[in-house]
């Protein structure tokens, strides 16, 4: 809804006053900021603008300012046919015999060979800038979002996608340069693709559109564009041009003929251009003051700071309520005249998870709560999955997936893999942990967890005591072959069935369902033991040891990021440094940039915090392009990696940034752990309001290599442990709270709601 100038004022009035008293020193500084001299001349390094459903990437082409417009909800659906024709048993049978060709040109050869399903790119809006002379400064402030370019002849641009609605504004003052709306290359002659069209996309134009239409009015532009079956898509500018400035709106819209019609982007921009950029700012702005006042980290390596930083924004801009959730490249899809990499699509074999782990300890539930909304809405669709791939009642998610979720194929030991949906779980329970939300558990939480394990019970083969699975994988070991699928339960696939099991067990066990929680303890039982190798830890199936450099540690899942092996525990901590020295031994020439992220974590639960500092370093330094986007590759060329490729995904960013805060605080052990993982030399740092489970805010500092003082605010009330760093300590504000105790160095308190403790080192 755009309002008109007075309402629109009174409006402002009225969100600013819903908005809580914000933390200064809860804001990004300058030093957090993307700034560069020149504008950036890649589309994989131009500066990212977003709000969830509408994304901008600012960067120049051939003399051209060039603003690549793109919307999450722009897919391609058509469906593949061959996929219809797979089954979890047909595939295992033509396993037992050896006839991998038939299963690989139903399940594999269409992903590679057809242009969809697929994300689809918008649109580009150009402005001549070649008389403008020298460039000054090309900016964007990550704290309110707003991207600003200066010319060293005093002209400024500025752009900013709005927080709260599906708009784009920017300006132009001292200058007047009019927009050229670039469409995608589309055309209906197909043209052949040549090397990895996977990785490196297909062309545009072997979707066969009809080429949209361009029309243009005083002052405003209009694209139209059909795509394939229901899709059509609109993308408007409007200007208002002033002596030597020009206010402007983009705006893009889409509409699917089975889905309610929505206002399209001609009418939005001719609401709004009667505001002013500073007018348009106010709400935007307000938005991305009250994102950051959630948490704030302070440390001594800066470059990691910024990545966190620069992350942190990225997941605001990334995942917004009301869109879909982060796909492959979000809403930043490749504007080069190809499809993105890996087709934009919902990869679940890590992807998709990984780019939600820093939404619970960072403080960003509400961001986090897009993915479980999209994995509830399409509920009814995976029980329909479930049945039709596997048989069996429950629920299972293709590991490759559409926007609608519909699978899409693609080495199907992982996109249709039978434990998919156990590690998607893992974010209904995390959601539920670190919010205490029981209308969430009750609602949505348990009845999603509890039909992936009831979907486990029955696709496991039970025998003598045992259930396991009759074929079985670890991503992404033997890549795409027949061998990939293994007749031995992995420990990838035994972890995962074991947590999903146990946290059914503990969210029936909070809603006081003793019956099922019964129930589900016993099937964990089931589940075979890890098979673990006394010299390399964990296996990859019983009699297949790692030995290989290799970038998806899916044999570790027990580790990290699944939590079933716990550090205090003496053996089970020796079977985790095994397993990493081992993993070690065979260095990182496999690996890619989210390897080093997701290791990051990892040496953070071993409390080796020099390690984890390294690499996320490493992550930081080698593997992303100048604008902080992940590139997968060794983009340094120091022998890193023998990836040297630049295909550009999200999954490795935020895995950093929840590297960083596993480095500040842990609490997965069922205790608050404060700097559990942080190197010798960070003498000097702090976190506010971070997340812990129980729904507790956490906020410590350390100076001169000393823990000062902890606070825990207690949003639901409970009880809370917490291992307390210091020899000596007292209590300073105590509110709604009570001190139960100490044993073995943590402290027990048990809270009201909201209650509050403050900790200090030393003597009162």
């Amino acid at each position: 809804m755009i309002l008109n100038k007075r309402k629109y004022v009174f409006a402002l009035l009225i969100s600013a006053s819903c908005f809580p008293l914000l933390k200064s020193y809860a804001q990004p500084s300058d030093e957090h900021n993307l700034k560069f001299d020149q504008i950036p001349t890649t589309w994989y390094s131009g500066l990212p603008l977003g709000n969830g459903m509408c994304g901008v990437l600012v960067w120049q082409k051939e003399g051209k300012l060039r603003l690549s417009v793109d919307r999450a909800d722009l897919w391609d659906l058509r469906p593949t046919a061959e996929i219809q024709k797979y089954s979890y048993q047909w595939a295992y049978q033509h396993r037992l015999t050896g006839d991998w060709d038939t299963v690989w040109k139903v399940a594999d050869e269409p992903y590679d060979r057809d242009a969809a399903p697929t994300k689809i790119p918008g649109a580009a809006i150009e402005f001549d800038i070649r008389q403008m002379g020298p460039v000054e400064s090309a900016m964007l402030d990550i704290s309110s979002a707003i991207c600003t370019i200066k010319w060293k002849n005093g002209i400024v641009f500025r752009i900013f996608v709005d927080a709260t609605q599906p708009l784009i504004r920017y300006s132009w003052q001292g200058a007047t340069p009019v927009p050229s709306l670039i469409p995608p290359a589309y055309a209906t002659v197909p043209v052949t693709s040549t090397g990895n069209v996977v990785v490196d996309g297909q062309d545009l134009r072997r979707l066969g559109y009809t080429a949209g239409t361009v029309s243009k009015q005083k002052n405003l532009i209009i694209y139209d564009q059909q795509g394939w079956g229901p899709l059509k898509y609109q993308v408007a500018v409007a200007s208002s041009y002033a002596q030597s400035s020009v206010q402007g709106l983009i705006s893009i819209t889409s509409h699917y003929s089975d889905q309610p019609k929505a206002e399209k982007a001609s009418q939005l921009v001719k609401k709004a251009v009667r505001f002013t950029f500073d007018e348009g700012s106010a709400a935007h702005k307000l938005w991305w003051q009250q994102y950051w006042s959630k948490a704030s980290i302070s440390i001594p390596e800066k470059q990691l700071e910024k990545q966190w930083y620069l992350e942190t924004y990225k997941l605001g801009a990334a995942s917004r309520k009301g869109a879909p959730p982060i796909s492959l490249q979000a809403i930043w899809t490749a504007d080069n005249d190809k499809l993105p990499p890996w087709k934009g699509d919902f990869h679940s074999d890590l992807n998709t998870q990984l780019s939600y782990w820093p939404a619970y300890s960072g403080n960003h539930l509400e961001e986090g709560l897009v993915f479980t909304d999209w994995l509830w809405d399409l509920k009814p669709y995976f029980e329909t999955y479930a049945q039709q791939v596997f048989g069996v009642s429950g629920l299972n998610v293709p590991g490759v997936a559409t926007l609608r979720g519909h699978p899409m194929g693609g080495w199907n030991m992982y996109a249709m893999s039978p434990t998919v949906a156990c590690w998607l779980a893992q974010h209904f329970y995390l959601q539920w942990r670190y919010s205490m939300d029981k209308e969430f558990l009750a609602q949505r939480a348990y009845p999603w967890v509890a039909d992936a394990a009831k979907f486990i019970e029955q696709v496991t083969a039970y025998a003598n005591g045992s259930r396991t699975l009759p074929m079985s994988s670890s991503p992404e070991i033997n890549d795409g072959g027949m061998d990939a699928w293994f007749l031995e339960m992995t420990n990838y696939d035994r972890a995962l069935c074991k947590y999903v099991f146990k946290i059914a067990a503990d969210m029936a066990a909070d809603i006081g369902n003793i019956e099922d929680q019964t129930h589900w303890i016993a099937l964990e039982k089931e589940i075979p033991l890890f098979d673990i190798d006394p010299e390399t830890g964990f296996t990859i199936k019983p009699g297949l040891l790692f030995r290989q450099s290799h970038r998806h540690f899916s044999h570790l899942m027990a580790i990290h990021p699944l939590g079933l092996l716990k550090y205090d525990d003496e053996n089970e901590r020796k079977i985790m440094e095994i397993s990493i020295a081992n993993l070690e031994k065979y260095g990182t020439s496999q690996w890619t940039g989210y390897s080093f992220s997701w290791l990051g974590n990892i040496y953070a639960r071993l409390h080796q915090g020099e390690k984890a500092a390294d690499v996320l370093g490493k992550f930081a330094s080698c593997f992303c392009s100048t604008n902080s986007f992940h590139l997968n590759g060794d983009v340094c060329q120091i022998g890193l990696s023998n990836f040297t490729y630049h295909p550009f995904t999200l999954e490795g960013n935020f895995a950093f940034a929840s590297g960083i805060q596993e480095m500040l605080l842990q609490s997965y052990a069922g205790y608050i752990d404060v700097f559990p993982a942080v190197p010798a030399s960070w003498t000097n740092a702090s976190f506010t309001s971070l997340r812990a489970e129980g729904a507790i805010l956490v906020s410590a500092q350390k100076t001169g290599g000393q823990v000062d003082n902890i606070t825990l605010l207690s949003e639901q009330g409970g009880e809370v442990r917490i291992r307390l760093p210091f020899p000596t300590h007292y209590i300073k504000a105590l509110d709604k709270a009570k001190i139960e105790g100490i044993e073995n160095g943590i402290l027990k308190i048990s809270f009201e709601k909201r209650g509050r403790v403050e900790i200090h080192n030393g003597y009162e």
